[in-house]
């Protein structure tokens, strides 16, 4: 491979210094990590690092300073706004980064390295009778790194909040190459910053993530799931409050017709539970302590409003195959929509009493720009995070619609600004959205988000083109 002579000093130093297991400039080897899954973003490298360990992190970390080269940090790849492809920087994937160091279940805590796959966190969690409530449809393999970086939020946000509230704290390599050591089980510890939070949705620009000190909880008994027809996403937020009440509700995710049709019309392993079809579905899990509270809760609180109307047919989950037939609907929620054609995707979040008011504004202003564009919004309605998507007209041409992405974006964002919500609600900012929160955030918000970076990293080598 060749690279310009510029960099040539601190490539044959990095070379030098790691073992030979931990780099590589095999381009068979490295291809896959330049493109990001849903093909929107291509990359190039001189070299990919795959350190097996924190030390070997701090030693890569500690050359590139000194030759002041940037780095760009890669857990799973499935990163979808563009802060995991790199364009020239030195890749440093923690992929082999995989061990579980720890799991306490008296402080109901685990350590876990960063390169580790979110589904092998849920497994070592579940292995002692615990619950890691973080559960993603590309769980399988985003790794720990990758989620904390980014503060994914998930399904379960609703009652068990989003990654920030499920870490204890974090082990991260900084810009210098020294170690910070935040890995610690305390739920209370008032010695100054919490440091570990900096990291946290920080998109690899403070440092790299080695390690994390995650909170467990105790494993329910019994996972109620059921699957609601309804007319209306208002008439799915009406049902939030009266369905959580208790405490009980952990999951309350809400999928529009069209992206509904999309996977059980297109996926021969998923099929539909009900005989009539519903403009709008509604999931929900409740946490209950025994298979009888499960159904109990369930049928008493879509049966008042059967009654009323407002539910127009549910399916209550009997056992546990049922309940993972139901679950794979919204699972494959994205895939699906592959059928729709080219899809311009957002990732936001309004006041939950707002949904209702985003979907008629956002619907119609897209309709507005593009006649006959297909609105696929769905989601976390219970923490007011919506994937708005839009697919295509049927029939258009996919890469001419694709290049209507900032045109229908900058009216979705003007809505969610107008309603108090957020342009990203748990995929981050990378460099999709970076221009946006320039211009949308305050003066002094993106002040001080430039100060903390120039703090831990004044010489701009971490992830240099992310966020800020």
């Amino acid at each position: 491979m060749t690279y310009s002579a510029e960099i040539k000093p601190g490539i044959e130093a990095l070379k030098s210094a790691l073992p030979s297991g931990a780099w590589t400039q095999d381009p068979d080897l490295i291809d896959p990590h330049l493109r990001e899954w849903r093909d929107k973003y291509f990359g190039e490298t001189p070299i990919m690092l795959t350190p097996r360990n924190t030390q070997e992190v701090s030693m890569a970390v500690k050359i590139c300073a000194e030759h002041k080269l940037p780095i760009m940090p890669q857990g799973g790849n499935t990163g979808l706004v563009g802060g995991n492809t790199p364009q020239g920087e030195i890749l440093i994937s923690l992929k082999k980064m995989t061990v579980i160091r720890d799991v306490n279940t008296t402080a109901n805590a685990m350590i876990i390295e960063a390169g580790a796959t979110l589904q092998s966190a849920l497994d070592a969690a579940d292995g002692a009778d615990r619950k890691f409530p973080l559960t993603l449809s590309s769980q399988g393999s985003c790794t720990i790194g990758g989620v904390l970086s980014t503060n994914a939020g998930g399904n379960h946000v609703l009652k068990y909040g989003t990654t920030k509230e499920l870490v204890f704290g974090v082990e991260a390599v900084l810009a210098d190459g020294s170690i910070f050591d935040g890995l610690t089980s305390l739920r209370k510890d008032n010695t100054g910053y919490d440091l570990s939070r900096l990291f946290l949705g920080a998109e690899g620009t403070l440092g790299i993530i080695t390690a994390a000190s995650l909170k467990l909880f105790p494993k329910p008994n019994y996972v109620q799931r059921a699957l609601i027809g309804l007319d209306s996403a208002a008439d799915a937020v009406s049902l939030l409050e009266p369905f959580r009440a208790g405490g009980r509700l952990a999951m309350f995710e809400v999928m529009p017709a069209i992206g509904y049709r999309a996977v059980v019309d297109n996926f021969d392993n998923v099929r539909d539970p009900f005989a009539d079809q519903h403009p709008w579905y509604l999931l929900c899990d409740w946490d209950v302590d025994s298979e009888e509270e499960g159904l109990s809760i369930a049928e008493n609180a879509i049966g008042k409003y059967i009654e009323n109307n407002k539910i127009k047919d549910a399916v209550i989950a009997q056992n546990e195959t049922q309940a993972a037939d139901i679950l794979s609907i919204r699972e494959h929620m994205s895939a699906g929509q592959k059928f729709l054609g080219g899809s311009i995707k957002h990732d936001i979040t309004v006041p939950i009493d707002k949904i209702p008011a985003f979907f008629l504004q956002a619907d119609a202003a897209v309709e507005n720009i593009i006649p006959g564009c297909r609105p696929v919004g769905f989601g976390h309605f219970g923490d007011g995070n919506i994937h708005y998507n839009i697919a295509q007209p049927v029939g258009a041409d996919k890469e001419r619609y694709l290049e209507n992405w900032d045109a229908l974006s900058q009216p979705i964002f003007d809505i969610v600004e107008a309603l108090g919500g957020s342009i990203s609600a748990e995929h981050g900012i990378g460099i999709m959205k970076r221009d946006d929160l320039a211009q949308r955030a305050s003066p002094v918000k993106m002040k001080l988000l430039r100060a903390v970076k120039h703090a831990l990293d004044p010489d701009r080598i971490m992830n240099p083109r992310v966020m800020v």
